[in-house]
């Protein structure tokens, strides 16, 4: 059996519970080196054979999990991030569904989410933007004509860009000739969530500036929209008093200032009392 786990953001410990728990069991590791946090095999036991699919092609690694297979072992492909998100495990899933080898995914928080929660950020903020668009910079492997920067950059959504921290005065134009304004709230991420992260925040204008002047120029995500400055939105109607759920009735507005001023006096007194 293979088992592809997300390994996470970076920090060991933002692997799931069910991929540390994969990968205690395992007996072959096949790891992406040049990304996964090496601490993480840490969880693997002593007997595991590990390797590092960096210095592997493609058809290495199925070789490496064929040999596993006949010989009745478990496989762990652990790969960056989610392995949905820029992991190329499509291509794994078909060369093993032609060996008749079975697997399953587990999946791992992807590096826009370890970003977003190191800078305490909500992409999808009421009258801000209700859309989270992850996408790339095109390099060396081609971009859907459709799915142009500039073709997303229309939408002004809360946008995570991928592998692109190495042309960042390219990203920068293409946003602004998509829509977004030069001022528009940006940061540069890097290595999210592990010990050496490092973030910047500014403006789409200024990202290739303060990417040099903090020396990032790979292993970043890069976010961009006016949810990145947390300002100007509207309150969540979820947890509005004057909005009615399946799980709550509408609650009348004196009824809820009332309350409100009642627990602010509550907890002046008990702050007097602290005192």
């Amino acid at each position: 059996m293979v088992y592809f786990v997300g390994a996470g953001t970076g920090a060991p410990d933002l692997i799931t519970v069910r991929g540390m728990r994969l990968l205690e069991q395992a007996d072959v590791v096949i790891y992406a080196g040049s990304l996964v946090n090496p601490e993480l095999l840490s969880y693997a036991g002593g007997d595991c054979t590990v390797y590092n699919s960096a210095e592997m092609t493609l058809e290495e690694v199925i070789a490496v999990m064929e040999q596993a297979e006949h010989a009745g072992k478990t496989t762990v492909r652990l790969h960056t991030g989610d392995p949905s998100v820029y992991g190329a495990v499509r291509e794994q899933m078909d060369l093993l569904d032609q060996l008749g080898i079975a697997y399953e995914s587990c999946p791992g928080v992807t590096a826009c989410f370890g970003a977003a929660a190191s800078l305490d950020l909500e992409y999808t903020l009421p009258g801000i933007s209700q859309s989270l668009i992850i996408t790339r910079m095109e390099g060396r492997t081609k971009v859907p004509e459709r799915e142009r920067i500039e073709a997303l950059a229309a939408h002004q959504a809360s946008m995570a860009v991928y592998l692109s921290a190495g042309m960042l005065q390219e990203l920068a134009e293409r946003l602004m000739a998509g829509g977004y304004p030069a001022d528009t709230p940006a940061a540069v991420v890097y290595k999210a969530t592990w010990p050496e992260e490092k973030v910047c925040l500014c403006t789409v204008a200024e990202l290739a500036q303060e990417a040099r002047a903090h020396g990032i120029s790979k292993t970043a995500v890069v976010l961009v929209g006016e949810a990145i400055a947390h300002r100007g939105y509207e309150r969540s109607r979820l947890y509005d008093p004057d909005f009615e759920t399946g799980f709550r009735k509408r609650k009348p507005q004196g009824e809820t200032e009332g309350r409100g001023q009642e627990a602010a006096q509550t907890a002046s007194s008990e702050n007097g009392r602290g005192a």
